[in-house]
């Protein structure tokens, strides 16, 4: 088709150098595509490096601890990725002896594996003609054909899948794959696009009727909801500092933050008593504050916002469960709690 040999001539010219388009190994390509969902290129390049390199096999990563491998993780955010990275590379290596599932029917089984990457890993490693769609492709083929259908709608993922597996070149499934992704990236971007240069800007169907700027179209996400984050900041008299494991289910499960306290609405420098910590570790404990923020830090997730304000309490007695200050950065932590970490100084108390 027109289409197909358009796009992958296009990739041929365009294709930017990345290390796991020069490899079919299949760990490596797994690996590039776990960290590069919800991740721009730019951003995951360096954590793809560094995992490469600290771990270059699945052997490795298997038997990583998953502190090991959060701490790596660290700035990616989505945290689930991770764990599911390690448990996945566990499963491989001790009950598949190290081999990859070579078929998208079997990799899809896998935990943290879904039809996208299944596709991606069975097509470019294996050679299986495997449609991959992801929100690039979703683009490309919404403007070039005209679908108005919501991309995020159970028919729309059905009907770009079916398109897209109709389109695919069956001599040489990984290089049309990367080249349609490749092509959304850099040439059919979000916003924007220079359509002059496009080598599909004579049967673009948005390009004609003037609905790049419109397609592809996508269903409302569900409504962010927004929380109000109190961490408490708690040095004691030997300058060590409470920090403790979230591990209860939702986000950042199994990393490091300071005690939290949720309040009803953001609270000022003089009203610390409506966190109510007489019921805390804090109770009987006497002890100084100070609010470090006086505007709320907003940390924007996916599904709610949190405005965050951190408070420095000085306890004047030593606390059981505290670790040396000097060693929080060994933790692996949320970036909202890092970036904290990094900022404040801690030499000064």
């Amino acid at each position: 088709m027109d289409f197909t040999n358009k796009v992958t001539n296009w990739y041929s010219i365009h294709k930017r150098e990345l290390p796991w388009r020069k490899t079919t190994n299949p760990y490596y390509i797994w690996l590039s595509e776990i960290i590069l969902q919800q991740t721009q290129v730019k951003q995951g390049l360096p954590y793809y490096e560094a995992f490469v390199t600290q771990y270059p096999t699945i052997f490795d990563l298997a038997n990583a601890s998953e502190h090991a491998i959060l701490k790596l993780w660290q700035g990616l955010g989505y945290y689930s990725r991770a764990r599911n990275l390690h448990t996945t590379a566990k499963h491989i290596a001790f009950n598949l002896n190290g081999i990859f599932p070579d078929n998208y029917k079997e990799l899809i089984k896998l935990k943290g594996i879904g039809d996208y990457t299944a596709s991606a890993i069975a097509s470019i490693a294996f050679n299986e003609v495997a449609a991959v769609v992801d929100g690039n492709v979703y683009r490309v083929l919404a403007r070039y054909f005209g679908i108005d259908t919501p991309i995020n709608s159970t028919i729309g993922i059905k009907e770009f899948k079916a398109l897209a597996s109709s389109l695919i070149d069956k001599e040489q499934p990984a290089t049309f794959n990367q080249a349609i992704m490749e092509f959304g990236a850099q040439q059919c971007k979000p916003k924007n696009p220079d359509c002059t240069i496009c080598p599909l800007k004579d049967s673009c169907v948005a390009l004609q009727k003037n609905l790049v700027d419109v397609l592809p179209v996508k269903l409302k996400k569900t409504k962010v909801s927004t929380k109000y984050f109190n961490f408490l900041v708690c040095i004691d008299t030997n300058k060590n500092i409470l920090f403790e494991k979230r591990t209860e289910k939702g986000i950042w499960r199994n990393l490091y933050q300071f005690p939290l306290i949720e309040s009803e609405k953001s609270l000022k420098a003089d009203e610390f008593y409506l966190l109510n910590l007489k019921d805390t570790f804090l109770n009987n404990l006497e002890f100084d504050y100070a609010l470090y923020n006086t505007t709320d830090k907003v940390h924007k997730l996916s599904h709610q916002h949190l405005h965050t304000k951190f408070w420095i309490v000085e306890i004047n007695a030593p606390l059981k469960e505290a670790i040396p200050i000097k060693s929080l950065n060994k933790y692996p932590a949320p970036v909202l709690i890092s970036d904290f970490i990094n900022t404040f100084n801690f030499k000064n108390l």
